[in-house]
């Protein structure tokens, strides 16, 4: 695992920012590239101790389009909620939204055959989806304007992840799928086929790459929620957030 003093530097003020709920400075966070931000990842995860009882089993990942690199985050479980969910306690600094379709593994993964894997391999691994609500936030002052590589080591600006309930994942026809977003008394948002990556499968391969890098496998029953079909939607404290993808399911949080 990489060490450099502006990995430490990072981790530190990331930490910091979590335990004080004071946002840090992300232009003081020196990062090199990916591989460094990922070292911070690890290391907050460590220090927070997140994942002293095993490995992540609920992860992010994504990418703007399918010539772009897959980014991935481990989520920390205190931060994973069962639809409807109650998130009014929950420290947010942004309260951003992101309609996505969660996967759920039906077997182990072994480093081996993720560094095989291809699309239609992928798809025989998963035996469920969801509809999931990402709630995106920062520890960083500069918020969503922070540097790409700040963002990624601060777990891609995640806050925390509603699930809804799950139902056995049948191949379908993403281009037709429809997601439809509620906050509040905000006018209603409706998108369809609007997977940047056209199909929630396509960053599985890359994501199981990088959680076995390290030669350790996935556990069946992980969890990776796979990019918004929205962008990233504003919502206030108080306001109650619905996601539907009629012929899968919704999810619900009261901000």
């Amino acid at each position: 695992m990489p060490t450099h003093p502006s990995i430490d530097a990072a981790t530190e003020l990331l930490v910091g920012a979590r335990r004080t709920n004071q946002p840090a400075l992300a232009s003081a966070a020196k990062l090199d590239d990916a591989q460094a931000a990922y070292a911070v990842q690890d290391g907050v995860a460590r220090r927070c101790a997140w994942f002293a009882q095993g490995p992540a089993r609920h992860w992010k990942s994504g990418a703007p389009s399918r010539a772009a690199v897959a980014t991935h985050a481990p989520l920390p479980p205190s931060g994973v909620w069962v639809s409807p969910a109650d998130a009014r306690t929950w420290p947010f600094g942004l309260r951003g939204i992101e309609a996505e379709i969660a996967l759920r593994l039906a077997r182990d993964v072994e480093p081996a055959f993720a560094a095989t894997l291809d699309l239609q391999q992928a798809a025989t691994l998963v035996d469920a989806m969801c509809v999931s609500i990402e709630i995106v936030d920062s520890r960083w002052a500069e918020a969503l304007d922070a540097p790409a590589l700040a963002k990624l080591a601060d777990l891609q600006s995640h806050g925390a992840l509603v699930l809804g309930a799950w139902v056995p994942y049948l191949a379908r026809d993403w281009s037709t799928q429809v997601c439809r977003v509620q906050i509040g008394t905000q006018p209603r948002v409706e998108r369809s086929g609007s997977h940047a990556l056209a199909d929630p499968l396509f960053v599985l391969p890359a994501w199981l790459r990088h959680v076995t890098r390290n030669g350790h496998s996935v556990l069946a029953g992980t969890v990776v929620t796979t990019g918004t079909w929205v962008g990233i939607l504003h919502a206030a404290a108080g306001e109650r957030v619905s996601a539907e993808f009629p012929g899968i399911g919704q999810a619900s949080v009261q901000l």
